[in-house]
């Protein structure tokens, strides 16, 4: 039973080529569906069965993530705003699923949290604060008060809201900055640690679950 959203980009230049690649056995991977820019959406493999869209990687207790989720491929070269079409449709296909299968905002996830290093998408011009205002995500609220780095809180932290993929410290901080900071670099700060902490504390991995 899916447990997870990931989200993707296409990476190709337009989403009738994606839909033939994803739909070509000798591809070996699928998703499934495709969200093309105008905002029409492709049903490519029925939810209850398994699509082949998410790898190597890990989100919590998760190891395998392509059997506990469903995969949402969205048509966008990865350098490029998404369309407002396609997130309005994004919302509506997600509103679906919530419902269908009782799957809670912190459970949507991008394919570059549960893979980090591996995978960048859905990437920086993802609107994931957008998404979260409208109740398909999640994100940090900062406190009046931040923690001095400390990059083995941090990796705890991390783990306990889900990143518990192996990857370097450079990798896991990008990896969380892509998505809630993205264009930021430089050494891990007292941002990115307010940023953890607020995420592991309101959305602790696993513990809304429907299989736990």
């Amino acid at each position: 039973m899916p447990d997870l959203v990931v989200l993707h980009y296409t990476a190709m230049a337009e989403a009738s080529r994606a839909a033939d690649w994803l739909c070509n056995p000798e591809s070996e991977v699928s998703a499934h569906y495709l969200i093309a820019r105008d905002g029409e959406v492709l049903s490519l493999v029925p939810e209850a069965l398994r699509a082949w869209h998410a790898g190597a990687g890990a989100w919590g207790r998760v190891s395998d993530v392509n059997s506990r989720s469903i995969g949402i491929e969205i048509d966008n070269p990865g350098n490029a705003p998404f369309a407002p079409k396609q997130m309005a449709a994004l919302d509506t296909l997600l509103d679906g699923i919530f419902k269908r299968w009782h799957i809670r905002p912190e459970r949507v996830i991008g394919h570059s949290d549960m893979a980090p290093g591996r995978k960048v998408d859905p990437g920086p011009f993802f609107d994931w604060k957008r998404l979260a205002q409208a109740g398909f995500s999640v994100w940090p609220q900062m406190p009046e008060r931040v923690a001095a780095p400390d990059m083995g809180r941090f990796r705890a932290l991390a783990a306990g809201f889900g990143y518990t993929s192996d990857a370097t410290d450079d990798v896991l901080l990008s990896a969380v900055r892509l998505r809630f900071r993205p264009g930021h670099s430089g050494p891990l700060d007292a941002t990115d640690m307010a940023i953890i902490e607020d995420l592991a504390a309101r959305y602790p991995v696993d513990v809304n679950a429907t299989w736990v």
